[in-house]
């Protein structure tokens, strides 16, 4: 039998267009115009300064340029807000960090973390540190830890905002060693950094901005990753000390809904960045390891992690 066109389904017809439109967009990504990546923390801190780097360097592979947004604040979730109502057409992706799985336990955010994203790639972690500045009194972990068991409640420290990593771990340790002290929560370790460095608050926990410790301005008292530290040999860990480790991956992200095809060229072109001399350079400078996973593996990360991350808020009491 022939049918004539006026008999051929609309909704045939828009479902041919809607398949050659997401054709022609993975075809054509990304020539219409650059990539925007949002950077949830203060500028200048060491995310900030990473994700500016890694935006140098995916430009290559992409053959397209990588424009840094800054948008700080909400404990880095803002990026993800954004992402999660933006088009799905691969030009605003945003950092992710773990704080995006935490904080939809702890407040209402707007944005589902498995729901509401697409997650690409993971790209790096942190290595953090409780840091001093250099002429603190304390010259060790033990002192601040005796300061504070006979000072309760009177030390401060600077913080990137509740439920991120930093200060979760800083409440997991005070709540292990049966002690009290008060964050103060900033835009990003920028903002914390600069406080503590004017004496605005007595530390702040983040990545050892090491140019610093090197002239002496600043000091770490203990590292949070693994093992120690070769640019602080002698400062001990909280794995030594009471079997913790605290670190925290970090990836790239978008809408939900993104074209398979574009986020293959996206994972693709993080992968060649990932292993950029300059980017490598600059990781090392702020004191974070790369750590790459492709899109399926980082997904599954994203699954078991959003479970854990659940788990630890109940632990903690925290929620909406």
């Amino acid at each position: 039998m022939h049918l004539s066109r006026s008999f051929i389904s609309p909704a045939i017809i828009a479902l041919t267009f809607t398949f050659a439109g997401s054709l022609a967009l993975a075809q054509a990504y990304p020539s219409a115009k650059p990539v925007t990546l949002i950077s949830p923390w203060a500028a200048g801190g060491p995310t900030d300064i990473a994700l500016r780097a890694l935006a140098e360097a995916t430009s290559k592979p992409l053959g397209q340029r990588v424009l840094i947004e800054t948008k700080p604040g909400a404990s880095g979730t803002i990026g993800a807000t954004t992402a999660a109502t933006a088009r799905p057409d691969g030009y605003l992706l945003t950092q992710l960090p773990l704080g995006v799985f935490r904080l939809p336990f702890m407040i209402r955010t707007t944005f589902d973390p498995m729901k509401d994203l697409t997650w690409i790639s993971n790209i790096a972690g942190y290595e953090f540190a409780t840091i001093v500045r250099g002429d603190s009194p304390w010259k060790t972990w033990d002192d601040l830890v005796a300061h504070a068991r006979a000072n309760p409640g009177k030390l401060f420290y600077g913080s990137t905002g509740p439920g991120t990593t930093p200060s979760i771990t800083m409440e997991e340790i005070a709540a292990r060693l049966g002690i009290k002290w008060d964050a103060v929560p900033f835009k990003g370790a920028a903002d914390s950094l600069t406080a503590t460095r004017a004496g605005q608050v007595h530390m702040y926990a983040s990545a050892p901005p090491w140019a610093m410790v090197k002239n002496g301005d600043l000091r770490p008292l203990i590292m949070w990753g693994p093992t120690r530290s070769p640019k602080a040999p002698d400062v001990p860990t909280l794995k030594e000390r009471y079997g913790m480790v605290s670190n925290a991956p970090w990836g790239v992200g978008g809408p939900p809904g993104m074209d398979a095809k574009v986020v293959k060229m996206l994972n693709d072109a993080f992968r060649k960045a990932g292993e950029d001399p300059a980017f490598l350079k600059t990781l090392d400078a702020i004191n974070m390891e790369p750590y790459f996973m492709a899109t399926e593996d980082y997904n599954k990360w994203a699954r078991d992690t959003a479970i854990e991350e659940r788990k630890t808020a109940e632990r903690l009491g925290l929620k909406p």
